[in-house]
């Protein structure tokens, strides 16, 4: 994978060695290219969206926004705003996420994500962060050892 970034909005960042604005690239072993562009600010609201692009067409989820109106006039079409603050956009998440870690913690079910998905998940934002700090393609084996 590469990856590359910069403090494009907050200052401060630079001071701790953090960043604001990442891209990366990462190339899977069957051939397939996934590419990651984050920004910590969106004046827009909590922006997070994802696309899958293939050659049979595309599939993506978009923003949720506050509500479901749309306006269609003369000058265009205006649709609801976006959440701006993270918890505005999670709250149902993080619950929802409490009640599967109940019903696995008791038993009840089997989790869906294992520990070789969080394994993989660390790994490979260690190989991005590699990347931007040597400024060069890093393969996931060179994390893994």
């Amino acid at each position: 994978m590469y990856a590359t970034g910069a403090v494009r909005v907050v200052p401060e960042f630079a001071e701790i060695g953090d960043l604001d604005t990442v891209a990366i690239m990462l190339q899977h072993e069957n051939g397939a290219i996934t590419m990651i562009d984050n920004s910590r600010q969106a004046v827009y609201g909590y922006d997070q969206r994802v696309e899958v692009f293939g050659s049979k067409g595309l599939v993506g989820s978009d923003n949720p926004l506050m509500t479901s109106t749309i306006s269609r006039n003369e000058s265009g079409t205006q649709l609801a705003k976006m959440p701006y603050f993270f918890l505005d956009r999670y709250i149902p998440s993080y619950i929802a996420e409490w009640n599967e870690f109940m019903n696995v913690a008791s038993g009840k079910i089997q989790p869906v994500v294992t520990g070789a998905d969080g394994r993989a998940s660390l790994v490979a934002g260690l190989a991005a962060w590699k990347s931007v700090r040597e400024g060069r393609v890093v393969k996931t084996s060179e994390i893994i050892g």
